[in-house]
């Protein structure tokens, strides 16, 4: 390809000053920077999502308490209708403006919306009209969801060496399942210290706001974090590339050039639906295992809650631990083999851990939902990688911020909802597992369709190594790589030069 879009010129030999050896400090610096971000997101979503009950009391007092639920409930609806619209605005002004900005405005709007539905009055005390700033705040949440955790990815993947993407990008939902498993931790450890202290109503009473406070000093924290992070150094080159070629005057190849949403989804539309069909299996699969299997075993197989919520967070911790084995399985073996190996396993797999759970029992609670996480972890290992290797560095964050949001957004956040509904309207209980295999057999579909893409560089950007003697090695083997083709790097402007 070319940068000036008229006849291409002999693709340019790399060199070794083309590859980026990535720096270690600043390599951590930046993990630091953008796992914390991630934690506190997933924190706010945990906090909320096991606090919802009090919530209800706090915020629909005198409603019908099944009514209430609902109302409560429709906040997490909210942020998920909100979250594809931030993924659309935020991602594309992320690849104008950088990912470093964009990364600093999203955690403070989330910090700031968690802290101050902390600070919101009851509904006993101003009425029930206090579900509109609810609502409101929630709806930050997701704009700012919507692009935190794509950037955070395309961030992170840009800085890591080419070999290791996988493993650095994965990292990242460790820190989201920790930062989940914390909100629950959290809710779990103030109910039982403030109903000590002030008795069975604390929670009711005011200490329901103790953690939503919280996220005020991690907010701080990571906003800390944020504000010494560098710029990626792919955003960067990419940056350069435009700015020398608009001073010449020269036309940019499209690749080269950032979009904005219209002329995404107008170019890469084949890739954005290769990602919906990974993510659509990858969100409905977590969302059954984290949101909606503890209250289908709590309501349909009369588990008690404390088991089903013990069991969540064991489950969310040992998802942890396996991610980064199984993203480092990505990057030695391929992104295509293990995402094939996660998709196949929920098919192979979730009948029988949904006959597993008719039991009922304590043995069989944790058997079912460990059947469930092996495959869904295989997923939130590779995931984040590929989104951003699908797609080219100068667009990236918009492509994966629209791909992502609304893939999550309509299949992923709504698979409690849609598994619910089909249990109550076909009574068979094995209904949300047939419904989250159907996005599996989409998944085995789009992965098929893709090229391999781990240990390649990025598309519009040179290699990414560790060392200077592995660039060196990089750059003498070059004609026997398959995996390099400096023809969707920037190294003409070199030889225009």
């Amino acid at each position: 390809m070319s940068i000036r879009g008229s006849e291409p010129p002999p693709a340019r030999r790399l060199e070794v000053n083309d590859v980026i050896i990535a720096n270690k400090k600043e390599l951590r610096i930046a993990h630091i920077g953008a796992g914390v971000g991630n934690f506190i997101e997933w924190y706010d979503i945990g906090v909320y999502g096991y606090l919802a009950v009090t919530m209800t009391a706090v915020f629909t007092a005198g409603m019908d308490r099944s009514m209430g639920l609902v109302v409560t409930l429709l906040g997490f609806a909210v942020s998920f209708v909100v979250r594809p619209i931030g993924g659309m605005i935020l991602g594309p002004l992320g690849d104008k403006i950088g990912r470093r900005k964009m990364l600093f405005f999203t955690i403070a709007l989330m910090a700031t919306a968690t802290t101050l539905i902390g600070c919101l009055p009851s509904a006993e005390k101003v009425g029930l009209w206090v579900i509109v700033p609810l609502y409101m705040l929630k709806m930050m949440q997701g704009f700012s969801t919507g692009g935190e955790y794509s950037g955070a990815s395309t961030y992170i993947a840009e800085f890591s060496p080419d070999k290791r993407r996988g493993l650095m990008v994965g990292l990242l939902n460790v820190g989201s399942q920790l930062g989940f498993a914390a909100g629950a931790g959290i809710v779990a450890v103030t109910t039982a210290w403030s109903t000590s202290v002030w008795g069975e109503d604390a929670m009711v009473n005011g200490a329901w706001r103790i953690p939503f406070l919280i996220a005020a000093p991690l907010g701080i924290l990571a906003v800390w974090f944020r504000t010494r992070i560098p710029e990626s150094p792919a955003f960067e080159l990419a940056e350069s590339v435009e700015e020398h070629e608009h001073a010449e005057g020269h036309k940019l190849d499209p690749l080269f050039e950032r979009h904005g949403l219209a002329d995404i989804l107008r170019r890469y539309w084949p890739e954005i639906l290769i990602g919906i069909g990974v993510i659509a299996a990858d969100g409905s699969a977590v969302y059954l295992l984290q949101s909606y299997m503890p209250t289908y075993m709590e309501v349909e197989m009369g588990v008690p809650a404390s088991h089903t919520a013990t069991a969540a967070v064991v489950v969310l911790v040992m998802q942890a631990v396996l991610i980064p084995f199984f993203a480092m399985a990505g990057d030695r073996f391929g992104r295509r083999p293990v995402l094939f190996t996660a998709a196949i396993g929920n098919i192979v797999l979730l009948l029988p851990a949904f006959a597993l759970a008719q039991h009922g029992t304590f043995w069989a609670l944790y058997t079912t939902l460990f059947m469930l996480a092996v495959p869904s972890a295989l997923f939130l290992a590779n995931t984040g990688a590929l989104m951003s290797e699908l797609f080219p560095t100068a667009s990236r964050y918009g492509c994966v911020g629209f791909t992502h949001n609304v893939a999550i957004s309509i299949f992923g956040g709504t698979t409690p909802l849609f598994s619910q509904m089909l249990v109550n309207g076909t009574g068979n209980l094995y209904s949300p597992a047939l419904y989250v295999m159907f996005f599996s057999i989409v998944a085995v579909f789009a992965i098929w369709k893709m090229r391999e893409p781990a240990g390649r560089p990025l598309l519009g950007s040179v290699p990414v190594v560790a060392t200077r003697e592995e660039a060196e090695a990089l750059v003498a083997g070059q004609n026997t790589n398959p995996k390099i083709d400096t023809r969707t790097m920037p190294l003409q402007l070199a030889a225009i030069n």
